[in-house]
């Protein structure tokens, strides 16, 4: 029989970034909280970190750094003494040769040869004097800010892995969101300066961060901070319940408290609450309130795209120093390459084994995700081979982590079905609130899905909507170009894209 676990102020679905924001500041504020996790182990979403025998896979891979003072205080907060610094180096892999990225012009110019980059560069002035009017998708957004022929040797092959869809069909929202205020003359200005060593500031040596050159880690990985979190939401005398998962959430229109109802080991539980904030994915978050209202039922073809890593370790030193490899590449199915060590020395062990992370996107329930993880370390040795990256001979261990919902798909019709759900919540269900990346259907960073968390606790305690979360990321420029923490709220007049708070929606 299901059991009432108590009543709360605020109940929360799910425990990442987002939820376990909010419950962090919630009960610092001394409310009373219930979050339920359907990890029967680890907290964080795609933020945990998984360990086994000793090794640490970050999933996804999850730089900290923030433009938003507020996330980086709050950071700062949860973790006081685990940060370290690291140095930020991704490069891309393209027809055996690697590109760093950020560019540096000449390796670049060496790698495509005089001919391709002369290509490169008059397909992208031909897309500046005639570019495409009609932008509806991914491909015609990138087209137009690159040239086709860099949009097919950088970004067509790697994106179409990661989407599972032609980049014609994929919506010109998600390009406009990830990559918007990154110009390829500003890239090629700043790669010329850095392959000739003038991008450093006279007066103080430093090197000017126009594209991020290093980040804030946890030397135990992302997990850290979540598990620190969850620790305080419990010693301030709250709940977080692991391997529950989220059921039936309903409305008493007399009181107008939630009852929300959630699978766990030992059978039903339910919270009744005042207020909802849900990570859950909306998809399944419309799936399960009760009664249904007709319109959520767009939220229903809302799409998801899911990815697994394959962990191998391999004798011998690093095999690469980056934190992530680009892998451009049609000849194999992963996507990207973590090198776990260069995120922190501490997430290997043993100093005489390397451990790299290869990324593979999938649909739940795909051929990928279905395969066995004996087969999986196969395809990963076998791939690490074709791409010259290391002998099978010396891979001596592997694992497979799966994760689904890792990405909201930005398809046609999603930026339709998330209004239509968003209108009708918003309207029928003022105390019902989403946040994250799932929670909302969009693209976020972790600092984006704290933002939402953190203004949608003040809308809480405030009674009213003083905050519009919707617009958390919306207007934002690239998102690993700036400085950390830096105060863009006195150059909002020239710098309006890089707002990360947006203003009351009421004067206070």
């Amino acid at each position: 029989m299901p059991r009432i676990d108590q009543s709360v102020d605020v109940a929360i679905i799910g425990a990442g970034p987002a939820g376990l924001t909010a419950a962090y500041l919630l009960t610092k504020q001394g409310y009373s909280v219930t979050v339920i996790e359907k990890d029967p182990v680890y907290v964080g979403g795609i933020s945990r970190t998984v360990e086994l025998n000793g090794f640490r896979f970050d999933i996804g891979g999850h730089r900290f750094f923030s433009k938003s003072q507020e996330v980086v205080d709050l950071w700062n907060e949860i973790l006081p003494d685990d940060f370290i610094q690291r140095p930020r180096m991704s490069r891309i892999y393209y027809e055996g040769k690697f590109y760093s990225y950020p560019l540096r012009a000449f390796e670049a110019l060496g790698n495509l040869g005089l001919w391709r980059s002369t290509l490169c560069m008059a397909s992208f002035a031909k897309a500046k004097l005639f570019p495409r009017r009609n932008v509806r998708s991914f491909q015609d957004w990138t087209v137009n800010a690159f040239g086709h022929k860099l949009f097919s040797i950088f970004f067509k092959t790697y994106t179409e892995k990661v989407w599972g869809m032609p980049c014609d069909e994929m919506s010109a929202d998600w390009a406009a969101q990830r990559i918007k205020g990154l110009s390829l003359w500003g890239a090629v200005v700043d790669g010329l300066k850095r392959s000739l060593g003038l991008n450093r500031k006279p007066n103080d040596g430093m090197a000017t961060k126009t594209l991020l050159e290093s980040f804030r880690y946890p030397r135990l990985g992302p997990g850290m901070m979540w598990e620190a979190a969850r620790d305080f939401v419990v010693a301030g005398g709250n709940q977080v319940l692991m391997a529950h998962r989220f059921k039936q959430l309903s409305q008493d229109q007399g009181s107008g408290r939630w009852r929300m109802v959630a699978q766990g080991p030992e059978g039903e539980v339910i919270v009744n609450a005042g207020h909802v904030i849900s990570s859950a994915p909306m998809r399944e978050l419309a799936g399960r309130i009760h009664p249904l209202p007709a319109t959520l039922g767009h939220a229903m073809e809302l799409k998801y795209r899911d990815f697994l890593t394959v962990a191998l370790m391999v004798k011998g030193e690093d095999i690469f120093p980056d934190n992530w490899i680009y892998i451009h590449d049609s000849k194999v199915q992963v996507g990207r390459i973590q090198n776990f060590r260069s995120w922190s020395p501490e997430m290997v062990p043993d100093p005489a084994l390397a451990c790299v992370g290869l990324e593979y996107f999938c649909f739940e329930g795909d051929g990928l995700w279905s395969s066995s993880d004996a087969d999986l370390v196969e395809l990963a040795k076998k791939e690490m081979a074709i791409l010259g990256l290391c002998n099978p001979d010396d891979v001596v261990g592997g694992a497979v982590v799966r994760q689904e919902k890792a990405y909201p798909v930005y398809d046609d019709d999603y930026a339709a079905n998330v209004l239509a759900m968003r209108t009708e919540l918003q309207r029928l269900y003022p105390t019902l609130h989403l946040v994250g990346r799932n929670g909302m259907h969009r693209y976020n960073n972790q600092d984006h899905a704290m933002m939402t968390a953190m203004l949608t606790v003040r809308n809480i305690a405030a009674g009213e909507q003083l905050y519009d979360i919707w617009s958390v990321n919306e207007d934002a420029e690239y998102h690993e170009a700036g400085e950390e923490g830096q105060d863009v709220a006195g150059q909002r007049a020239a710098l309006a894209s890089e707002r990360q708070v947006p203003g009351r929606l009421k004067a206070a």
